[in-house]
């Protein structure tokens, strides 16, 4: 049997799995291979290069300088996110990612985008770390309203999480027939139509079916997420999630806030520590 880490995104809720991570490589819990969508994507690849502490490391360090996420960046770039500075300066000078360790690791790791013209998901295997990886991530990440699409190899894509927020069947597709799912909204979430679809629609005019995609996001992530339980109570996946709505924003300036989540993400992994090496034992025998 095979093990797949699903990662949700959410922005800066994505912390919260990082916590969760971080606590399951320092007890040697690997997958065979990640899909990570938006900040999943983010601070997933983390796991596979085997920098525990990595991911909130440089959003504590970062979280108030208007090189990594501000207006200004917005006015000026049109992005949010400084792309050059989030996604090469960062972990080409700053906090150096391990690019050998993760082109080492025979770990899989997968990115999901959407692809504006065609409305679809695109589920990208990232075999080597290099700039035009980070531009996978990037593009994974890329919010409407508030990123320019990102062009990969002629096409042109935003955040993963329009089209498939929480990708189990696709790991299951691929063959990963236990999967550690990581939500980063509680049990009864249920997620409600944007309040913010007439801008959206405005936004992605030129591109009808990415703004269908949007438009049908919610129906299709409650879908999911009902998919994603019913896995569980079958024992085909196990699930991790905050126990209560996290106390941050989607965009977060305050290095506390962000630690506390992400020391929550820990704590909930301590808790179901046990549980989940009991659920794994037949896929890492001798390891446990």
């Amino acid at each position: 049997m095979s093990l797949g880490f699903v990662l949700e995104g959410g922005a800066m809720r994505g912390l919260f799995s990082a916590g969760v991570v971080d606590v399951l490589m320092e007890h040697d819990i690997l997958p065979d291979a990640i899909v990570g969508v938006s900040a999943g994507a983010a601070f997933g690849c983390n796991i596979k290069s085997g920098q525990i502490g990595r991911a909130i490391r440089y959003n504590m360090r970062f979280a108030a300088d208007k090189r990594y996420c501000s207006t200004q960046s917005l006015i000026n770039t049109g992005n949010l996110f400084n792309p050059m500075f989030c996604y090469h300066t960062v972990p080409n000078e700053l906090d150096v990612f391990d690019r050998e360790a993760f082109n080492a690791s025979p770990m899989k790791f997968y990115v999901v985008c959407t692809d504006i013209e065609t409305g679809k998901a695109e589920y990208h295997l990232c075999e080597r770390a290099n700039d035009w990886m980070f531009e996978w991530i990037r593009a994974s990440a890329s919010l409407p309203l508030v990123s320019k699409p990102v062009r990969i190899e002629g096409r042109k894509y935003l955040d993963g999480g329009m089209t498939d927020s929480i990708p189990l069947r696709f790991m299951q597709e691929q063959g990963y027939d236990r999967n550690l799912v990581l939500l980063t909204q509680p049990r009864e979430y249920v997620k409600e139509p944007s309040s913010m679809l007439p801008l959206m629609k405005w936004s992605l005019r030129k591109y009808p079916k990415a703004f269908e995609a949007i438009k049908n996001r919610h129906q299709v992530y409650n879908e999911n997420r009902e998919y994603i339980f019913e896995q569980e109570k079958a024992g085909k996946a196990f699930v991790i999630c905050p126990k209560e709505p996290l106390a941050i924003g989607r965009i977060e300036h305050d290095p506390q806030v962000m630690k506390q989540v992400y020391e929550l993400g820990r704590q909930i992994a301590e808790e179901q520590l046990e549980d989940l090496q009991n659920y794994l034992c037949p896929v890492m025998p001798g390891t446990l």
